[in-house]
């Protein structure tokens, strides 16, 4: 492992903030979680989608670059390891699934002029995991407000992405299959995508593993 910054990412209900939480403190890391439970914007939104989706696209912008801003453009950033359940691109990769097109162009020229200034990660894993076991994760956890989340939807989430990886080039991506394992409840799937993770240096583009 040669870098300093590691993002987790995947779908709704994939299990990255729990990933990334057990790798930080692994490796006495520093944390960084998306707090999108605080925004006020996100049970409207998944009650009136078509009202609230533009607000909340744009208050995740202004979130996610005032915490990246404040906990990664720092100079103890290269000090130690920083692991984070989300990157910035995310913004755009869930503006392009909810938005208008006359919505998503202004969004996306105001997302680009944020972008630019910010670093990439080391490597960034997305944490692969089919639609039925991500809409389980999502009914045991229990919030009130992901419980209308559609199967349609997670895929548009899931294509967003995909067609985001294709197109990226700057930074390593590592496409881990989760669906045979739980790294959760079980040490030894744990040890498997720690491995993957940490263990390889991979090019920059898309990587798969199937664990």
């Amino acid at each position: 492992m040669d870098f300093r910054f590691l993002v987790i990412e995947g779908n709704i209900g994939a299990g990255k903030t729990s990933l990334a939480t057990q790798l930080a403190n692994e490796k006495n890391a520093r944390l960084l979680l998306e707090q999108f439970a605080d925004n006020p914007f996100l049970p409207k939104f998944y009650a009136n989608p078509e009202r609230y989706s533009f607000p909340l696209e744009l208050s995740f912008l202004a979130d996610r670059y005032n915490q990246i801003k404040n906990n990664v453009l720092q100079p103890q950033l290269f000090d130690r390891l920083l692991v984070s359940d989300y990157y910035f691109n995310k913004s755009a990769i869930f503006a392009a699934n909810t938005l208008q097109p006359d919505e998503y162009n202004l969004f996306r020229r105001l997302f680009d002029i944020v972008f630019e200034s910010l670093p990439h990660p080391g490597l960034y894993v997305y944490l692969h995991q089919n639609i039925p076991n991500l809409l389980k994760n999502i009914e045991i956890r229990g919030r009130d407000y992901e419980k209308n989340i559609s199967p349609n939807y997670l895929k548009k989430i899931e294509n967003g992405y995909f067609n985001y990886f294709r197109q990226e080039t700057r930074f390593p991506i590592l496409v881990i299959s989760i669906e045979k394992i739980n790294f959760i409840e079980n040490e030894e799937d744990y040890q498997k995508i720690r491995e993957a993770i940490l263990s390889e240096n991979y090019k920059k583009r898309i990587n798969f593993k199937i664990l």
